[in-house]
């Protein structure tokens, strides 16, 4: 898992770095794990744009991830390590003692031939889930669920991790990887270890290109837009906001809180987030 850099043959190449793909076994994904992706380009049922700045990118199947890991007791290998253009993290094809093969996210140090486990049962090493309430304080975990048996919701990121810090009754603390403290029950399933490809936070762009083929169209700024088209546009030469940052759609844009409702689990969050 390591960043190079790309010989400057022409001003789009120079700055840029891809990753080595060092850690990558095969460029064959399993195809019974394949699922087509329709692509909506950011549009809801109606065809009105809904989330802008979305379309175009290179076409991509979707590989299945086993969130769950609720296969207990029944050990798997690691046969591939695989990159997954659906997420920046690498994705690790494991085997199950009875046939199944199933995909799951790549902690640091899981490499081809390593065993896995999930359960009540299972050791604490890397690559296996276990119940929050018997791993042990101070471990590092990732893919950690919120509701038991819905599945891993939370640090799934590459690079990212989180804490065990403390237990007491129906519930244990985890320190999130953005410093929040969080209560979540003590039957939900967490993964030991921190998860790969730390590095992608690193790599740079390097042209307009390359975000183009993951499918992300180029943000206009509301100062250059006319008067129609958004609250910052018009004037003669080049003007300001004129006021308070506005949303295209007349709302204030820095500052105002936009949550309306609090999500249920607020009331597990122990301390805020720092920001």
């Amino acid at each position: 898992m390591g960043i190079r850099k790309i010989n400057p043959t022409s001003p789009g190449q120079r700055g840029m770095t891809k990753s080595d793909f060092a850690e990558v076994t095969t460029s064959t994904p399993e195809k019974s794990l394949l699922k087509p992706i329709r692509k909506k380009a950011g549009r809801n049922n109606t065809g009105r744009i809904t989330c802008r700045h979305k379309g175009g990118g290179h076409k991509q199947a979707y590989r299945v991830i086993d969130f769950k890991r609720e296969k207990f007791g029944i050990p798997a290998t690691v046969k591939t390590v695989e990159y997954d253009p659906n997420r920046n993290v690498r994705i690790s094809l494991v085997v199950y003692a009875d046939g199944e093969k199933r995909y799951i996210l790549t902690p640091h140090d899981l490499k081809v031939g390593d065993t896995i486990v999930s359960g009540p049962e299972a050791e604490i090493q890397v690559g296996n889930a276990v119940p929050l309430e018997l791993i042990p304080l101070g471990t590092i975990i990732h893919n950690i669920e919120l509701i038991p048996g819905r599945g891993a919701k939370l640090v799934r990121t590459a690079g990212t991790s989180a804490q065990l810090m403390a237990k007491e009754g129906n519930y244990v603390t985890i320190k999130m990887p953005s410093s929040e403290m969080r209560m979540v029950r003590k039957e939900c399933l967490a993964t030991i270890g921190v998860l790969g490809n730390a590095e992608f936070k690193n790599m740079k762009i390097g042209k307009a290109g390359r975000t183009r083929h993951l499918g992300i169209r180029p943000t206009v700024r509301g100062v250059t837009m006319n008067p129609c088209d958004h609250p910052h546009g018009g004037g003669e030469g080049k003007t300001g906001p004129g006021g308070n940052p506005k949303t295209p759609w007349g709302k204030p844009a820095l500052g105002r809180k936009t949550r309306k409702v609090k999500k249920t689990t607020d009331k597990l969050i122990v301390r805020a987030r720092k920001r």
